[in-house]
């Protein structure tokens, strides 16, 4: 596993290049799906494409401390901004009847289910073993 390098930045400085990174990889994205004819995939196609960014940059170099961190503060920050769709969408499930409870229990399913695998592979990458219960093995032992 590549160790995360520091890279000192002062977090305003972090939180705009965050915010360059990632609006760059969406307007390239859009323009790319724009050229292919497939405007309405540019969302998925530059969150994909961001993805696999991070994904090499993490396992050539090792992602930088500032954009751990400026990324996490991002996301905290942001939480508040799916709240209006969110009441949108929760009065609007109940117009639905007698089929309220499977759309709802489909819904917990396929948020419940990749949210459980997320953080198990979260686990396992951030983990310094490759076996997250090792340690309380150990622990129990000795």
């Amino acid at each position: 596993m590549k160790p995360t390098y520091s890279s000192e930045l002062p977090l305003w400085i972090a939180l705009i290049l965050t915010l360059i990174i990632v609006i760059v990889v969406r307007e390239s994205a859009v323009v790319v799906c724009d050229l292919l004819g497939i405007a309405k995939a540019a969302n998925v196609v530059g969150m994909v494409a961001m993805f696999l960014i991070l994904i090499t940059w993490r396992l050539i170099k090792g992602l930088p401390s500032w954009l751990t961190k400026a990324s996490n503060m991002l996301l905290v920050d942001s939480g508040f901004a799916f709240l209006p769709v969110s009441a949108g969408a929760g009065i609007l499930l109940f117009a639905l009847g007698d089929e309220l409870w499977g759309v709802m229990l489909t819904m917990a399913i396929s948020t419940l289910i990749p949210l459980w695998g997320l953080g198990i592979l979260a686990n396992h990458w951030l983990s310094n073993t490759a076996d997250p219960d090792a340690d309380n093995v150990s622990e129990q032992k000795g």
